[in-house]
């Protein structure tokens, strides 16, 4: 019944969805309604970081729902949950990265962070990068890469220009005209394309000498997933506008961007309230990000993603699997073409794997399971993968 009231009722945004009916979940584990269990190799996403209804996530709700959920749009009541994530968000990120402004996913923090950047330079060019994916909003999607996903919606925002991802010779293209370059540490959906470090060293150096504002997206590469608390940390730059979402509420939607106070006040005066939100920083979901953050920092699971990416990167040796692009917990699995990595995940999920492809590289699988994912479950998981490889096509 559930299922037939998924297709007539629930907007659809593919004609093929998964469509696995999930009666609970726990830890690393989602079960069927008819009690299959199945290991959750993505996270939803990159969001379950902790695993699905972790103690220190569930406790933290369950004493928020205890005080109080929504009370005033954001910003104007002193609200506990949403003063402790911002000082603890700021507690592990470089000094100048101060001022946090909660929204309530990553689409809205990259909106919110557009917006913040043409305010303080008051320049209007914006710089992105080719296969790059921002989110689905008009902001968003005018900063995502591919034109497929574009071309129905436009017209977008006008003078975005792209630029090829970890090209040092296309910077010249930021002047003293560009009000941001908006990018992303580890390119997600593009299938986990890590950059030479000198290019990110480039691209601070370039905003740096132009003034323009560099915004790192991190709403999928931070929290741990790249190895590192913040994926930039990989290459010894610091951003001047920070992208967070996905893992940061443990399972609740949240977002944030962050930046200098500086900046930041900018959105304060002419005009007044020049960024608004109702729900974000949600009582609720500040009080799950804070207890994700604080496990996360407290179990020094940065150690535990670098080591499990060796355990996949050893494990995963077959002569129709390519290569393994990514870096930490944020891995793709290359194939020659897109219908035999589609064929490995069908085989996969029937096996009690739950894995999916990359919005940008459907030849690639996806490995992005919660960080704390065991060495065992680890083992488990690339023993599925590889029998289902065996049994593919080649």
């Amino acid at each position: 019944m559930n299922r037939e009231l998924f297709y007539r009722y629930l907007a659809q945004t593919s004609s093929a969805p998964l469509a696995l009916e999930i009666e609970r979940a726990e830890g690393l584990y989602m079960y069927g309604a008819d009690g299959k269990q199945y290991l959750d190799l993505i996270s939803g996403i990159s969001v379950s970081a902790l695993g699905h209804r972790h103690p220190a996530v569930l406790e933290a709700v369950k004493e928020q729902l205890d005080q109080y959920m929504h009370l005033m749009v954001y910003g104007e009541f002193v609200q506990a949950p949403q003063v402790r994530l911002a000082a603890l968000l700021v507690k592990h990120l470089p000094d100048a990265l101060n001022n946090v402004y909660l929204v309530n996913s990553g689409s809205e923090a990259i909106e919110g962070a557009l917006k913040l950047a043409k305010r303080y330079t008051g320049r209007t060019k914006i710089i992105a990068f080719e296969n790059a994916y921002h989110g689905s909003s008009h902001g968003a999607l005018s900063v995502t890469g591919p034109e497929t996903m574009k071309k129905a919606f436009r017209p977008l925002l006008p003078q975005v220009h792209h630029i090829p991802y970890g090209h040092i010779e296309t910077l010249d293209m930021i002047t003293e005209q560009t009000a941001c370059v908006v990018a992303e540490p580890i390119q997600g959906e593009a299938g986990a394309i890590v950059p030479e470090k000198d290019f990110m060293i480039a691209l601070r150096r370039k905003c740096s000498d132009t003034g323009a504002l560099l915004i790192l997206d991190e709403i999928q590469t931070g929290m741990v997933r790249s190895g590192k608390l913040w994926a930039f940390e990989h290459y010894g730059i610091e951003p001047d506008i920070l992208t967070l979402a996905k893992a940061l509420g443990g399972g609740l939607p949240i977002g944030a961007f962050i930046a200098g106070r500086e900046i930041m006040h900018c959105l304060t005066e002419k005009p007044v309230l020049g960024h608004i939100n109702t729900f974000g920083g949600n009582a609720l979901c500040a009080a799950a990000a804070e207890a994700t953050l604080r496990t996360i920092v407290n179990d020094r699971l940065w150690e535990s993603a670098a080591a499990l990416e060796k355990v996949f990167r050893n494990a995963l040796r077959h002569p129709r699997i390519l290569g393994i692009r990514g870096r930490g917990l944020l891995l793709a699995l290359e194939f020659a073409h897109a219908d035999q990595c589609k064929e490995v995940i069908a085989r996969c999920i029937d096996k009690g794997l739950v894995t999916d492809w990359f919005l940008f590289a459907g030849h690639c699988l996806r490995i992005a399971p919660p960080l704390t994912i065991t060495h065992d479950q680890a083992t488990a998981a690339c023993d599925i993968i590889l029998e289902s490889v065996e049994e593919t096509k080649g």
